[in-house]
């Protein structure tokens, strides 16, 4: 990939990390209620999810979900499953002062993880961006070396989006520190992450 191409794709790329959906929503909810630091490091799990999505696009396999109704089905209702239950989780989810929400209410870091994971994983729109989005960009006598060169930026462009999300949520912790205005702040994130399950469900798949 030449240096132009490149200039490109960095801020397009970025627009995409930047976006805001279920990840960063969550990293956001995460940052509120757990604190920056916890938010920031359970986003691993989406960087792990979406590492494998980059090496299957590149291996070609992501073509198969792309051409494939059923396959992309399966993702897509499994992940808008997943969700509207986080979403309900939130919805149903008490408000505890600060102070406790310093120690023994956090959520342990590996489920954190797991749900940044699995909210990635779930969501085949996502695997379709490296399908389709990067090869605009490649350079095709260097197909391998391109594909490591973008993978490399998106996810270091996602910890950046991860970082300032986490961030903002951290922010609005600082000013809803009454048990009234956590509660809104759940019921307004629980509500979002279904209105992305939903969204998601409805959306089908890309036809050439």
């Amino acid at each position: 990939m030449n240096l132009d191409t490149y200039l490109v794709f960095l801020p397009a790329c970025f627009a995409i990390n930047m976006a805001f959906g279920p990840n960063n929503l969550l990293s956001l909810t995460n940052g509120a209620r757990e604190g920056v630091w916890r938010a920031t490091a359970a986003a691993g799990g989406r960087l792990v999810a979406f590492a494998i999505m980059i090496v299957i696009a590149a291996l070609g396999l992501g073509a198969v979900l792309a051409t494939s109704e059923m396959l992309f089905s399966v993702v897509k209702w499994a992940g808008a499953a997943y969700l509207v239950y986080l979403g309900f989780r939130l919805l149903r989810a008490g408000a505890p002062e600060l102070t406790t929400l310093e120690t023994s209410a956090r959520t342990p870091l590996g489920r954190l993880a797991l749900q940044e994971f699995w909210v990635a994983a779930g969501n085949p729109k996502a695997i379709l961006v490296f399908t389709a989005f990067f090869p605009q960009f490649l350079d095709s006598g260097n197909h391998a070396l391109s594909f490591l060169v973008m993978g490399a930026t998106f996810i270091a462009l996602e910890v950046v989006a991860i970082a300032a999300y986490a961030a903002f949520g951290g922010r609005l912790r600082s000013l809803t520190r009454g048990r009234r205005a956590l509660k809104l702040f759940n019921r307004v994130s629980g509500s979002l992450m279904i209105g992305f399950g939903i969204m998601l469900a409805l959306t089908r798949r890309p036809t050439a």
